[in-house]
Order: C-alpha cells, then structure tokens, then sequence
C-alpha cells in the first residue's frame, strides 16, 4: 500500500513539474491546485474566498513554511488575477508562480528558501471564472471582462470618495459575490501588499483611482499619503520587468514616465479595487497592467513568463520594507484597534493594530515620527529610523508599550508620552516616558469612540 502512495505522489509531482504554457479551464486550474496542495502539505494550504455568481469556487493558494494560519511577524502578500474575465495572462503567470516557488523551495533554492520563511503568499488565480468562461481570444476587444451579472468587478468595490457620505450607507449585501468574497476575505486576513494583475497595457499604476476634488488632487493626480511608497513600489516592479520601465506602452497609448502611473491621472476610476484595499484594510495594492494584448497568443506565454517573473518576485520582497511589531497594554498584553499613526501621513482611515496587536507600516528609510493611542491609555510619541528591509527579508521590528491611565489622577491634557529610537535591526526596547498625562486627542476619541 505504500509503494501505491509513494507511486501516485511520484506521479503527481511529475504531472505539476510538467505544468504547460497555456490557457487553463477553471476545472484544470482547480485540479491543479488540488494536487500542489496534496503533494506539498508542509507549505501550502489551499482554501475558498467564496464562490463566483454562477457557484464557481474563488480558490486561494497559500505558500509558507507556516501557511494554514497566520504567524506573528510574517505579513500576508497577495497577488489577484483575472479580475476581469478576458484579462487573462495574470491566470498563466500565477501558476507559473506557484510552480516556480515549490520547485525552488524543494530544490533548495536560497530565493525560495527566504520567500516562504519570511513572507505568507497567497495567490487567487482567477477573481472573475464567469467572465473567463464567457471570454474569446481577441486581443482587444473581446468579451468577457465582466462577471456573470455584466457586473465590471473593478467599478464594484465601495469607494472612499464617493460612500463616505452617501445616504443611506451602501448595502455591502448589493455588491457582486465575488466582490464581497474579496471584501470578506481582506477582514479575515490582515494583507500588508497586493497586486491586482491586468491587461491590454503595459503599466504599473498605484492610487488614488479616484478623488472628489480635494486636497488630495494635485497636478491632475490624486495623491495618497503613501504616495512616495507607492511610486516605489511601482518603479520596483516597472524595472525589475524586461521593459515595462522603457515606458513606450503598447504604441496606442500615451508613454508612462519610468513605466508608473498614478491611476486617477491615467483616468478616473470609481470603486476600484486597489482604492479599496488601501482606504479600508491598510493593504498597499498596485494595479499591474503586464500585456498589451488581453488574450496573448499561446506561443508567447513563455517569453511573457520570462519578462514579469522576476518583477513578480521582486514585488513580494517589497511587504518587508518598513517596520512591523506589536501594540501592548501596559500588563504586556497584545491590544487590538490602537491608531497607529505616522506623522505627516493622514489616512482617510488609520492604520490599526490588529486582533493579534500587530502593525505594519510600509516606509522608506528614513527617521519617521509615530503616535500610538487607545482610549484609556498615555498616548505614546516615538521617533523611529528605518533602515532597509526587503533586502534583509524583514522590516525592522519594534513594539509599543502603552501605559493606562491613572483613575486617581486628573487628567493633563499637555503631556504625552516621548521617545526617540534609532533603530538598525530587531529591537524591543521600550519607550522612556516623560509625562504621565493624557493627550486630547485620546481623550476626544473616547467621548466619540
């Protein structure tokens, strides 16, 4: 019975390194992922978001060295294809990934090796199975970008320039399945980066997609808080692809400058996903436009493959800039919903610690001001330096410690707590505290909060 088990894994394996440049059904993508899953237990984990209008399964593969479950410490990454159903190469490469990443880590490969000790990668092959079923093979124009409703997934999320406001509240209930498949799953899982990959240019655009005229609108772009993050992580891409960052597009569209675009100046985009990832889950998100045409020709995946792999990879390095850590109450004990704030860098919605007290900021070196408040504690002032991360396959690590404050002192309204860390790797050390008052603005967020 073993030799039957050791035959039919051997036979498994061989059918996965054999993985073909070509067009997958959903049913072989789906096979495919079932037998990466059963053939490498130790670091994947195959799991459902939901399922598409027509009941198609939204299969989502996770690869770690821990990758049932979140580990503290280790971000979450995701890349998302196939958003719209006739954009169809991001299918190809996230396989293609996937292949590549198990083969390196079962060959001992350094890259891999680091990949899945350091990072949890998860990969939706297709967000729009409907759309890809209904889709020919034009290079342009052909059918299919819309999910089974006629429903452009990419207008469907809810937007922060437009739903801040509205009344009465957006019914989430309204939105397309796979739409609240993604939505529910960026609760589930704290994402700290993802990419969104499309076709029919050849561009790497980053938010804001949208802007209802404000501040935030400056030279004909909409511009994040994050936005020198972001162009980062855009050239990071734009120049680790063969040449995407020449700029020269698909020959029918204006240039991009380094191969980047800030999405609203490219054009306006209400209820796009990458807006909504940013804005309400704290995930930094590009939308990776990888080929002119949307349905490539067969025998051009492979070179297709060969241009975007590395930027691919590249790309994920990126969740290890920065710095990541933990929130504690003073009893050392992890506190979710603390506002972890940087100064100069006002979100629409503050970043959180989550339900494990984690925190993840996204920045690059440099010395940067934070302020950490939770109603009834000190507000806690600090200043970090940031070295590099990605290179190290960590951001830089430092927790807060929050103190609660005294029922038996009046509260003073002019102090807070402040310190300043030079931090070049790992470190725990706490803050010296100087005040043992409570700030205003803790104090206006517990009367409203």
């Amino acid at each position: 019975m073993s030799s039957l088990c050791f035959l039919s894994t051997l036979l498994i394996v061989a059918h996965i390194s054999a993985l073909e440049f070509r067009y997958h059904s959903n049913r072989e993508i789906e096979n495919f992922l079932l037998q990466v899953n059963a053939s490498n237990p130790d670091i994947t984990h195959l799991y459902s978001i939901g399922q598409s209008v027509r009941g198609q399964q939204l299969w989502v593969l996770a690869l770690s060295v821990h990758p049932e479950r979140h580990t503290v410490g280790i971000p979450e990454f995701k890349y998302v294809a196939n958003m719209h159903g006739n954009e169809v190469l991001g299918r190809v490469l996230m396989l293609q990934l996937i292949d590549d990443l198990i083969r390196g880590y079962r060959n001992n490969e350094t890259w891999s090796l680091l990949l899945l000790n350091s990072t949890r990668i998860h990969i939706l092959p297709t967000m729009n199975p409907d759309g890809f079923d209904n889709s020919d093979t034009d290079c342009q124009y052909s059918q299919g970008r819309f999910n089974q409703n006629g429903v452009d997934l990419n207008r469907n999320f809810p937007d922060a320039f437009t739903h801040l406001s509205q009344k009465p509240p957006l019914d989430e209930r309204k939105l397309e399945a796979e739409v609240q498949a993604v939505i529910g799953w960026l609760r589930n899982e704290t994402f700290v980066l993802s990419a969104n990959l499309h076709g029919g240019a050849l561009v790497a655009s980053y938010p804001y997609d949208n802007s209802n005229g404000g501040s935030e609108l400056v030279g004909g772009a909409s511009v994040s808080p994050d936005d020198d993050v972001f162009v980062h992580l855009a050239k990071v891409y734009s120049y680790n692809h063969a040449s995407m960052h020449r700029g020269d597009g698909c020959g029918d569209s204006r240039p991009f400058l380094h191969g980047i675009t800030n999405g609203y100046q490219w054009y306006p985009l209400p209820g796009g996903m990458q807006d909504y990832n940013y804005v309400w889950a704290q995930c930094l998100e590009l939308t990776l436009e990888i080929s002119c045409c949307k349905f490539p020709p067969v025998n051009q995946l492979p070179a297709l493959w060969s241009a975007n792999r590395e930027a691919l990879l590249a790309f994920i390095r990126q969740v290890h800039l920065g710095v990541k850590g933990q929130v504690f109450d003073s009893s050392g004990v992890p506190v979710q919903n603390a506002v972890v704030e940087v100064k100069g860098r006002n979100n629409m919605s503050p970043f959180r610690s989550d339900k494990h007290g984690e925190y993840y900021r996204l920045l690059l070196p440099g010395n940067y001001s934070f302020t950490v408040t939770l109603p009834g504690h000190e507000t806690l002032t600090q200043t970090i330096s940031i070295p590099p991360g990605p290179d190290r396959y960590s951001a830089v690590k430092h927790d807060f410690r929050l103190q609660r404050v005294s029922a038996t002192t009046p509260p003073d309204f002019g102090a807070t707590a402040t310190s300043s860390l030079h931090l070049s790797g790992s470190s725990g050390a706490g803050p010296t505290w100087t005040g043992l008052g409570v700030g205003l603005v803790v104090a206006l967020r517990s009367l409203i909060g």
